[in-house]
C-alpha cells in the first residue's frame, strides 16, 4: 500500500490507555511508508491532555488537536477530518477496545474499490445494556436509510480522502456515517472485527443516545431527502390530515343516512374532521413556504457560481 494515511482519534478523559495505544499503533503503521496520528482532544480533565502532549512533541507522526471544551465525538471526527491530509483516513476510539491490528484488514478491503469500510464488532465485549439497544438502532437506521450494515456506528473505520471532507458531521450525527455515505452515493463495505473488553476508564455514553440518536436520524432524513423538495414532506402529512378530515366527516353522513343519527350526537367527530383539516392545510402552507425558500437558495447559489464563473 503506497497511499498516504491518516488515523483520527477522538479522546475524551483516556488516560490510562493512551501509552498503550501509542505503542501498538507505531508497531503496526511502521511499515507504512506515510503517515499520521492526530489526536483530537475533547475538552479531557483527567491528564489526557499531558500525556497527548508528551507524545506530540517527541513523535513527529503523532500531532495533536485540543478542542477548548467537551464538544462531542462528532465535532472532534469533524475537526480531524479538517485536518488530516492522508489519502486513505482512518478513525478508531482511545480507550483500546478497537484494536489497531485491524488496520491492514481494512485497507485490504477498501483497495477492493470501496470508499468507506466499516467495522463490525460481531463478538462485541460490552454488556448487553449497549449491545441490545445498539441492534435495534441498527435495525431501524438500516430499514430507514437502507444502508445496511451491521454496526453503524463502530468507530474502527476507513475511508477515502473524498468521503470525509464531504461530509458534514456535528451534533450526533457520527453515529450515521455509513448512512450518510450512502445518501451520498458513495461504495460501502463492511468487515468483521476485534472487539476487546474496557480495561481502563469508563464508558463515555449512556441511555440517554438512544433518544438522541433519534433526534438525529430523523434530522439527516429530512435535511437530505427533503432540502429541496420540502412540499413532498409536508404535503404527505397534509394529504394523510385531509384524507382522514374526509372519511370522518362522511362517517357522520353515513351514521346520519343510514341510521338516522343527529349530527349532534356527533359533534365532536365534526369537529375533529374539521380540525384535521385545518391541520392539512397548515402542513401545505409550510411546504410550500419551504419550497419558496429553497428555491430562492437555489437561485442564490446559481447568482454566486455564475459570479465566481465570470
Amino acid at each position: 500500500m503506497n497511499k498516504s494515511l491518516s488515523v483520527v482519534i477522538p479522546v475524551y478523559n483516556e488516560q490510562g490507555s493512551l501509552a498503550g495505544l501509542v505503542t501498538a499503533l507505531k508497531e503496526i503503521l511502521k511499515s507504512q511508508k506515510e503517515w499520521e496520528v492526530l489526536f483530537v482532544d475533547d475538552g479531557s480533565t483527567d491528564g489526557s491532555i499531558e500525556i497527548l502532549e508528551k507524545i506530540a512533541s517527541g513523535e513527529s507522526n503523532f500531532k495533536l488537536i485540543q478542542l477548548h471544551r467537551n464538544y462531542g465525538k462528532s465535532a472532534a471526527l469533524a475537526e480531524g477530518f479538517k485536518i488530516a491530509e492522508g489519502e486513505y483516513v482512518i478513525t478508531m476510539d482511545a480507550d483500546l477496545q478497537d484494536d489497531p491490528q485491524e488496520i491492514p484488514h481494512l485497507i485490504s478491503k477498501l483497495e477492493e474499490g470501496y470508499d468507506l469500510v466499516t467495522g463490525w464488532k460481531k463478538n462485541r465485549k460490552d454488556p448487553w445494556t449497549k449491545r441490545f439497544p445498539s441492534k435495534i438502532a441498527n435495525f431501524f437506521t438500516g430499514l430507514i436509510t437502507g444502508v445496511k450494515v451491521h454496526d453503524m456506528n463502530c468507530g474502527l473505520k476507513i475511508y477515502r480522502q473524498a468521503v470525509v471532507k464531504s461530509l458534514d458531521i456535528y451534533g450526533g450525527r457520527h453515529r450515521y456515517i455509513p448512512a450518510l455515505a450512502g445518501q451520498k452515493r458513495f461504495r460501502i463495505a463492511e468487515i468483521p472485527v476485534k472487539h476487546h473488553e474496557r480495561q481502563y476508564g469508563v464508558t463515555k455514553y449512556g441511555g440517554s443516545r438512544l433518544f438522541h440518536g433519534f433526534f438525529d436520524l430523523v434530522t439527516i432524513l429530512f435535511l437530505n431527502r427533503y432540502t429541496q423538495k420540502p412540499l413532498h414532506l409536508f404535503g404527505l402529512f397534509g394529504l394523510s390530515c385531509i384524507g382522514l378530515s374526509f372519511f370522518s366527516e362522511l362517517y357522520v353522513v353515513f351514521l346520519k343516512i343510514f341510521f338516522n343519527h343527529p349530527f349532534q350526537k356527533h359533534f365532536a367527530m365534526m369537529l375533529f374532521g374539521v380540525m384535521l383539516f385545518v391541520l392539512g392545510l397548515w402542513f401545505f402552507s409550510i411546504g410550500l413556504i419551504g419550497e419558496m425558500v429553497a428555491q430562492t437558495t437555489q437561485n442564490r447559489e446559481d447568482r454566486v457560481k455564475q459570479i465566481l464563473g465570470s
